[in-house]
């Protein structure tokens, strides 16, 4: 197997990412540390859209459902199982990822083309939100755990050691949220280079020559969208945890809009982008709020500055940034730069081996 400099960047993500987690907390203080630990479960939330997109042509409008339900999964069962964290995180995993499945079978075994996909996961989405909201009645009870409506779930138990049992501490809880996020990176990178990440990145490619070539494009894009689901479900119940709270704004459209946008700024194709542009992103968010400008009774929305930049950053760079960035570095090397590479738009025209071997798409250009 050919080492590329793709590879090399990955050894190097990975590097400052075991420093991170290592130094991290000696280095930032307690409140730093508290607002990072949120983001990187965010990011973990984008990474997932950012698999199925990116690397299956899969674009899911309705992500928040997943990672609402994951939410939801660890506060039932976290609550009707005290002093026990680590079952219900599996629990929010494979239940997000069983629903996707299930969700993902009737959409692509039904043949909806890309745009009804959208539609129907953007309206599973609002239909998930509505439920959950209606759900404030003493009836609306899951053993020890009552759904709560729109008051949502609150104290929901916080993250403790499987060994020792003990509440873990802000910095032990970064640690085990940023280890995470570095084992799904390093999951899905060799997902990438099996067989079955070479089907879906041809698929990705051209989904008509895939299943000309005799692949079942069905099946692959249902364990995508799965795996997809797991992965926000594990950010929701992350995100539960760390608040000790979940409702149903965790379901909303806003929680999927802005799962887009960090993909989109990051760039498609790549799954360092989205974790960057979502940290940056709500870092920016947050001081923007706090920004003075000199003016007696006015007040600038933040998020309107963010949405402005954002729209700069796409019509600027239609790629996002990494892409963008590595285009710049490598720009007649396109067979040094790896599959991830080549997934966000370079590289020549897509190629596919025969039935009985693994395809070679990682050589070939996404379509946008």
């Amino acid at each position: 197997m050919r080492f590329s400099l793709e590879d090399a960047g990955t050894v190097v993500i990975l590097g400052l990412g075991i420093i991170l987690l290592v130094l991290g907390p000696t280095m930032i203080d307690l409140f730093e540390l508290l607002t990072l630990t949120k983001y990187l479960i965010l990011s973990l939330f984008a990474m997932s859209l950012a698999y199925i997109w990116g690397f299956g042509g899969i674009i899911s409008f309705g992500q928040s459902a997943f990672f609402g339900l994951g939410g939801y999964a660890f506060g039932v069962a976290g609550l009707n199982m005290m002093g026990d964290t680590t079952t219900p995180l599996i629990l929010s995993v494979l239940f997000a990822g069983g629903f996707a499945a299930a969700l993902g079978y009737f959409m692509f075994y039904g043949r909806l083309t890309e745009v009804y996909m959208g539609i129907v996961t953007l309206v599973v989405t609002l239909i998930l939100y509505k439920l959950i909201g209606h759900t404030a009645g003493s009836e609306y009870a899951i053993g020890q755990a009552r759904l709560g409506g729109f008051n949502g779930m609150p104290s929901l138990p916080v993250m403790v050691d499987p060994f020792t049992g003990e509440e873990m501490w802000p910095e032990t809880l970064f640690q085990v949220v940023l280890g995470l996020l570095l084992l799904v990176y390093v999951i899905l990178k060799l997902i990438q280079k099996t067989r079955f990440g070479r089907v879906c990145l041809a698929i990705a490619n051209n989904e008509t020559r895939a299943s000309l070539l005799g692949y079942d494009v069905r099946l692959h894009k249902v364990a995508m969208f799965a795996i997809g689901g797991g992965i926000a479900g594990l950010a929701g119940g992350l995100y539960a945890s760390n608040e000790a709270f979940i409702d149903p704004n965790a379901l909303t459209l806003i929680m999927s809009a802005q799962c887009l946008v960090w993909v989109m700024v990051g760039g498609v194709g790549s799954y360092i982008g989205p974790i960057l542009a979502c940290c940056a992103l709500n870092y920016l968010a947050v001081w923007l709020g706090g920004v003075d400008w000199g003016m007696s009774g006015f007040e600038l929305e933040n998020q309107f500055i963010v949405g402005t930049i954002l729209i700069v950053i796409v019509l600027a760079l239609p790629k996002g940034l990494v892409p963008t960035i590595r285009d710049w570095i490598f720009p007649h090397w396109p067979h040094l730069r790896g599959p991830e590479a080549r997934a966000s738009g370079g590289g020549g025209g897509a190629t596919a081996a025969p039935a009985a071997t693994a395809p070679q798409a990682e050589s070939g250009e996404r379509p946008a």
